[in-house]
């Protein structure tokens, strides 16, 4: 495959190799730091590998997120979203507000609510039972994909409850799928510096691992771009491997680079922030060769990207576009290239301009609506 191409020996072997079997963490390492002519074979043996295991059907879902409040107690350096209690611009939803959202959005065709927002001091399980049975109990047909490891793990120590009974509480009131949020690099070095007030990496992962023991599914995601190393990616992405080898129960693997200009990181000085273009495609290649069809889907998040950078990355091993993202405000904050919302004919002819084809999905990936 490789005979008259100018590669080097190593990643010639380590690229053969993935044609047949997943790609050890040393050699993961060795391919985030290709350059030259050694990066367009490791992007289209990824390509060739997504075409392989998912064919050339490019996924989306009709979705909106709902972000019931940008009050949070957690202080993250990377998030220009949350807010003190006190702060001027701090809201929470009430119940009328919440259903206007969520009208709207299905009005629109919405297939899923991404329900999301900042940590509250206070918020109980009961709280958020109570926020997905009013969704649930006026839009039974629409999933819910919400809340972090953050949030349910405050939840269950307010409520005096196991995360297990927790969980098991959250799918009993609606609860579809799990965001990857709380994810953001799994190094504990990372995280004392961009998110110490968050879950620790053994903690994320427990509570992970507890929500798919109860059968709710979910998303990995990797934050990537600001403090971490080329060598804490690549470890990032063989814990949600090696996890996922225990529990199946991620549903996509979504890569996003951190959108520094507005991060309190960045306003204090800490100017050497942000992913490069050649970094963003290296870790969608790297991505499906270390998971091949273990995490079949792997989602470009245009709204990170801007749509012609999304578009590109889909040559790189991944196979999703995440959803039309109606409300994103989390992004919103952060300086979103393109906006935050799209609609399905953008997202479409993004895909059928690739030569691939179209599909609308479900949460789960387990229903596909084509697109003409």
């Amino acid at each position: 495959m490789f005979d008259k191409l100018p590669i080097s020996s190593e990643t010639e072997k380590i690229l053969t190799k993935s044609l047949d079997e997943e790609i050890s963490v040393e050699e993961a390492n060795h391919l985030m730091n290709v350059k030259g002519a050694d990066l367009y074979p490791l992007l289209a043996t990824a390509d060739f590998l997504r075409s392989k295991i998912v064919g050339n059907d490019v996924t989306f879902i009709n979705n909106c997120n709902i972000n019931f409040t940008n009050v949070c107690i957690v202080r993250c350096g990377f998030c220009a979203f949350g807010k003190d209690a006190d702060d001027p611009e701090a809201y929470i939803l009430n119940d009328e507000q919440i259903l206007a959202k969520a009208h709207g959005a299905v009005e629109n065709g919405a297939r899923e609510f991404t329900l999301m927002g900042g940590v509250l001091p206070n918020a109980d399980i009961d709280y958020y039972e109570h926020l997905l049975s009013l969704l649930k109990d006026n839009y039974p047909k629409v999933a819910i994909h919400g809340y972090s490891p953050t949030m349910i793990r405050d939840a269950c120590d307010l409520s005096g409850i196991s995360l297990s009974e927790g969980c098991e509480r959250l799918k009993d009131a609606g609860l579809d799928t799990l965001p990857g949020t709380a994810a953001e690099i799994l190094t504990d070095r990372s995280r004392e510096l961009i998110c110490p007030e968050k879950v620790s990496v053994a903690e994320w992962i427990d509570i992970v691992k507890t929500a798919h023991e109860v059968g709710i599914p979910g998303s990995a995601t990797i934050m990537y771009g600001h403090v971490e190393t080329l060598e804490e990616r690549v470890e990032h992405i063989d814990i949600i491997r090696r996890l996922q080898e225990e529990t199946q129960g991620f549903t996509e693997f979504i890569p996003m680079t951190f959108m520094h200009e507005y991060s309190p990181i960045f306003l204090e000085g800490q100017r050497n922030l942000g992913a490069t273009g050649t970094e963003d495609l290296k870790l969608y290649a790297v991505s499906r060769l270390m998971f091949r069809d273990l995490i079949p889907n792997i989602q470009v998040s245009w709204v990170k990207m801007g749509f012609r950078f999304a578009q590109v990355s889909l040559t790189a091993g991944a196979n999703d576009l995440g959803g039309t993202l109606g409300g994103d405000e989390l992004s919103e904050a952060s300086g979103a290239p393109d906006g935050v919302e799209a609609s399905i004919e953008t997202l479409a002819k993004m895909v059928k301009n690739l030569g691939r084809n179209p599909i609308e999905r479900n949460s789960k990936y387990t229903e596909f609506y084509p697109i003409g």
